[in-house]
Order: structure tokens, then C-alpha cells, then sequence
């Protein structure tokens, strides 16, 4: 099979910067039960292979620079043992989702999380540097509108990203940065100066004052208090993201995913979007990139009524017409010769944007010839698109720097919901670059993988040929959790399904080692 250009280039950093070692450490498939698939390679390290690299470790943290060399060369043994077991393996690339505190910043404490990684055969990380309002910058050194995770006193200095991508491609680890994308946090919020870059829907509410229940939170502990979504099409939104991803691409990250490229989730009926005030469009930025979508002025004046209201009556397009009359064709001058001519159709003007001027209309099917079914519709795809044109915006400098940039997202967020009604996050993932890595978050609960299976179908089934999928799915290692079955179930369910997956990825370290996760967090 051939090697990636990717791979081919992470080889050749990775050799220049240790000499080639002899002798290879043995892997250790992981024994599976009785009847578990043998077609899916988990290419952990063996226990003596694990050992013998901690001990030296330990002993290098202690200052034995002996010891430091020969932790060096094993690191560089181990990272070529699980590159060719990948090789071999389906899938070929397999990533683990990871979240860094402060506690991470104390001695050997990356080395040691970077080594537990590798040793479970992992090739990628999907780091976290902006989340919850946060950014993994150090206090010092950032130019953005959030804080730092590094907020500790004496960690002002302390780079963890920048750390964890050099350590990390030490170890053989492709280290991608994974961000949030239209959610921007609580913090920000607050600020007095941001005001007006918050998603507001037509009863004046931001999705913080909006009733969406902000005590509650899903199975990934990601409370809705903490969220706070911005207006894709507000200039300071896209200069404030602009700045965050420019610090985060100087680090130089093997690749960049973004997450929330949606709107939020309504809980209970908020989960459907049924009506235009239901729309995270009334920002002044997003209303007014709305109203430039009238062709003429009988068109805007109906959408300024139709956001206004929520609707337009009879009435209403009887003043329009009154106020805006149809220009009448001025009478021909009678030719000298007459001509015949072939009949011209009368058509009227369009009254807004089509699918050439408004491309996310394409992906919204007719929903009737009404004057309102078809503000609705374009109230819709106005929605969408500024979600497309944010993450067209970012996703180029991530691919100028040549390395991948991806798109994380529900399968199930860009449903219909009956005749009129859409999910309430609008996220049109069916129509976002086919040149960009696709993250379906396959998190299904239905006790076995076919709910599972299903999702990762369903984006393959409308993925462009040649669409890179790589799907996200939840759970730990050899046992079920939160009614979802074993990682290893799923991989193999999914990849027997779909065999063009090359790739996939777990969430989360966290959920794989529980206990160890709060040792971080108490700098225990």
C-alpha cells in the first residue's frame, strides 16, 4: 500500500531528528475475547516494552542523562513500531481525542500522558485549544479576546500547545488542534465591547438569555451555560476567530478541526426551528447580509416584513406593490419597416437571490410557492450559508500551510423535521467542502453498534467520491460505556460497513482513563 505524502513526510522529520536505531520492540496485539474480530489491529505496546520506556523515563526526569539518551532511541523505536503495525492495520490512522490542564505543566507530566497514548497504539492526538471560552495559549503570550487555560499563578510563560505538538511528533504522534468554532463561550459574552457579534433570533435573545435550560449538560459534560454563539456573519467574529487560529497555526499542528460549525441545540420543542424568529439571524450583521438579498425593492420590503412579523399577509404585498408599482415597458417608436420578432416571455424580475447567488439553497428542497414558504426557505438557507462562508473563510489558511483542515459534526443536525421544520443547529455538513476531512460524530445510543453504523452510513451516503470521512465515536476500550458498546465493536462494525474508512477516532482520554484524568486535574 502506498504511503500518504503525509506519512512519508512525518517519516523523514522523524529520522532526522534520531538516528536509525537496530532491533524493533515487539508489539502486542490485544487479546480480545472469543468471537471479537481479529481484522482490526489495536497495535498497542507490549507491558515490557511500556515498562522498560517508563522506568527510563523516571530516571531521565531525575537528571540521568544516560538515561535520557537511551528514553530518546526508545521513543524513536517505538514510534516506528506502531507506524508499520498502522501500515498493516485497519484502521490506518487511529486518533484519540485529548484535553490538557493546568496540572499538565508540571515535570515529565506531557511525556508521561504522550508515552500512555502511544503505548495504546494511537498515531493522532485531536488536542483541544479552544473550548469553553478558553484558549491553550500561554497567559503571556495571547493576543485573543479569551483567557488561558494556563491561568495558574507561575504558569504564565508555559506554552502546552506548542509543547504538546513538539513532544508529541517526538513520539510519532501526528498532534492535530481541535476547536471550537461558532461557539465562542460564556466569557466571551461578557464582554462589554462584543455585544453586538452575539447570534440573536427574533425575540431578541442571545443563546445565553434564551431559555436553554443552562443547568442542564450532555454525556460529554459539556454544560449549555458555558456556550455562547456568535453571528457568522459579524465582521468582529470573523477577525476575533481569525486571530486565535493564526496564534494556533503558528504552532504548527500536523492539522486543525473545527467543532460547533453549527448552531446550538434547542432542548424539548427549541430543538426544531419552525419559524423565522426561531433563526439565530437577527443580528445586525445577519439581518443585514439578509435584506442585500432582495433583487429589487418589492423584495426587500417583503423580508423586512417577514423577519419583522414573522410572516407577510395579503395585505402586506398589496401595499408593496402600491408602494413599488411594476415599471411599465415604454411604448416602441412604430418602425419605418416592420420586422418580425419572436415573442419575448414576460417574466418577472426575481424578488431575492436564487441558488447561483445563494448556494446553501440547493441543499433546501421546495417547501411551496407561498410568499411565506418562500422567505421561509430563503430565511433557512441565509442561516446556512453564513455557516458555509465561516468555514470556507478559515479552512483555506489551514490548507495553504499544506496540512489538513476538518469539519466536526452530527449526522443528524441537518435533518428535516416534518413539512416546515429543520434540527434547530442548521448545520449543513451535506454541502461542506469535499476537499476537507469530514468528523461525523457517530455517538449513537441504541445498546449495540447499528445505530452507530447507521450514522457513518448516512455520511457516506452523501459524501462527494473521495470525501476524506473519519468518524468520531465514544467509548472506552473492552467494555461498554453509557450503553454504547466497546471501541473495538464499534471500529469493527463500522469498518465491515463502510470499508472505505481508513481512519478513525475515540472520544476521549478522558473516558479511558477516568481516575487519571482527575489526578490531572488535582495535580495529583
Amino acid at each position: 500500500m502506498a504511503k500518504s505524502p503525509i506519512a512519508l513526510n512525518w517519516l523523514h522529520r522523524l529520522l532526522s531528528l534520531y538516528k536509525p536505531m537496530l532491533g524493533a520492540i515487539l508489539l502486542s496485539l490485544l487479546a480480545t475475547s472469543p468471537g471479537r474480530s481479529q481484522t482490526i489491529a489495536f497495535c498497542r505496546l507490549s507491558p515490557e516494552a511500556i515498562a522498560s520506556k517508563e522506568s527510563l523515563r523516571q530516571s531521565a526526569l531525575s537528571g540521568d542523562s544516560n538515561a535520557q539518551q537511551q528514553y530518546n532511541q526508545i521513543l524513536i523505536q517505538h514510534a516506528q513500531a506502531v507506524y508499520r503495525c498502522r501500515q498493516q492495520s485497519r484502521p490506518q490512522n487511529q486518533a484519540l481525542w485529548l484535553r490538557l490542564y493546568s496540572c499538565d505543566a508540571q515535570p515529565g507530566a506531557i511525556e508521561k500522558l504522550l508515552d500512555d497514548i502511544i503505548n495504546k497504539g494511537y498515531n493522532q492526538v485531536y488536542l483541544e485549544v479552544f473550548y469553553d471560552g478558553q484558549v491553550l495559549l500561554p497567559a503571556a503570550n495571547n493576543p485573543t479576546p479569551w483567557p488561558s487555560v494556563m491561568r495558574s499563578p507561575g504558569l504564565e510563560q508555559v506554552d502546552l500547545l506548542a509543547q504538546t505538538i513538539e513532544k508529541g511528533r517526538q513520539r510519532g504522534l501526528q498532534v492535530y488542534a481541535w476547536m471550537f468554532m461558532l461557539n465562542f463561550g460564556y466569557t466571551y459574552t461578557l464582554l462589554p465591547n462584543r455585544a453586538g457579534v452575539l447570534a440573536v433570533n427574533g425575540s431578541g435573545e442571545t443563546t445565553v438569555t434564551a431559555n436553554l435550560d443552562g443547568t442542564a449538560s450532555n454525556d460529554f459534560g459539556e454544560s449549555y451555560i458555558n456556550q455562547g454563539f456568535v453571528d457568522p456573519y459579524n465582521p468582529t467574529a470573523r477577525q476575533d476567530f481569525n486571530t486565535l487560529l493564526n496564534a494556533v497555526l503558528s504552532r504548527r499542528p500536523s492539522g486543525v478541526l473545527f467543532d460547533y460549525v453549527r448552531y446550538p441545540r434547542g432542548l424539548g420543542p427549541q430543538s426544531v426551528a419552525s419559524r423565522v424568529k426561531d433563526l439565530w439571524i437577527y443580528g445586525d450583521a445577519s439581518l443585514s447580509a439578509l435584506l442585500q438579498r432582495a433583487n429589487n425593492d418589492r423584495g426587500r420590503e417583503l423580508l423586512q416584513r417577514y423577519v419583522s412579523q414573522g410572516f407577510v399577509t395579503e395585505n402586506d404585498v398589496n401595499q408593496i406593490n402600491q408602494k413599488y408599482p411594476e415599471p411599465t415597458e415604454p411604448t416602441p417608436a412604430e418602425p419605418q419597416e416592420p420586422q418580425p420578432q419572436e415573442p419575448q416571455p414576460q417574466e418577472k424580475p426575481p424578488l431575492w437571490h436564487d441558488e447561483t447567488a445563494l448556494p446553501a439553497l440547493s441543499g433546501i428542497p421546495s417547501l411551496g410557492n407561498t410568499f411565506n414558504q418562500q422567505l421561509w426557505r430563503l430565511s433557512v438557507a441565509h442561516a446556512q450559508q453564513g455557516i458555509l462562508d465561516f468555514l470556507n473563510m478559515f479552512s483555506q489558511p489551514v490548507q495553504s500551510r499544506g496540512i489538513p483542515a476538518g469539519a466536526v459534526f452530527f449526522p443528524e443536525a441537518n435533518r428535516r423535521v416534518g413539512e416546515q421544520g429543520f434540527d434547530s443547529r442548521l448545520q449543513p455538513w451535506d454541502r461542506f467542502p469535499s476537499a476537507i476531512e469530514w468528523h461525523p460524530m457517530a455517538y449513537g445510543v441504541c445498546g449495540t453498534t447499528s445505530c452507530i453504523v447507521e450514522q457513518v452510513e448516512t455520511v457516506a451516503n452523501q459524501a462527494q467520491p473521495g470525501t476524506k470521512i473519519i468518524p468520531a465515536i465514544a467509548g472506552d476500550w473492552g467494555k461498554s460505556i453509557k450503553n454504547r458498546p466497546p471501541l473495538e465493536h464499534q471500529m469493527r462494525d463500522i469498518i465491515n460497513a463502510i470499508p472505505q474508512i481508513q481512519s478513525i477516532s475515540h472520544y476521549s482520554y478522558d473516558w479511558q482513563e477516568p481516575q487519571l484524568t482527575r489526578d490531572r486535574q488535582s495535580c495529583r
